[in-house]
């Protein structure tokens, strides 16, 4: 994916996570939150919003567990996965 592609795709994650958090105040994305690294922020990495993406994914995949969507547990494995194999990917390229 272009960074472009993968800026639109953290934006529209970040849209679903506002939504979750008006219905619910009380859900916390602290892993999100603790990255600093927003949507409009381009002139972050390629891969710091490739990670941003993943740890959103498994936050909301968390949230969405509350609603009781059957998959999202899956999700969340899997965007976990995702986020630490990029991480990896991140400091080995520093």
């Amino acid at each position: 994916m272009h960074k472009e592609e993968l800026i639109t795709l953290h934006q529209m994650l970040f849209n679903i996570k506002d939504y979750f958090e008006s219905i619910n105040p009380d859900l916390k994305f602290a892993q999100y939150y603790s990255l600093k690294i927003l949507p409009n922020q381009t002139h972050k990495s390629k891969m710091e919003h490739k990670y941003a993406i993943f740890v959103l994914g498994n936050e909301l995949a968390n949230a969405m567990k509350d609603v009781e969507f059957s998959a999202s547990g899956r999700i969340s494995a899997r965007m976990k996965e995702l986020a630490e194999k990029t991480l990896k990917e991140m400091e080995y390229s520093q």
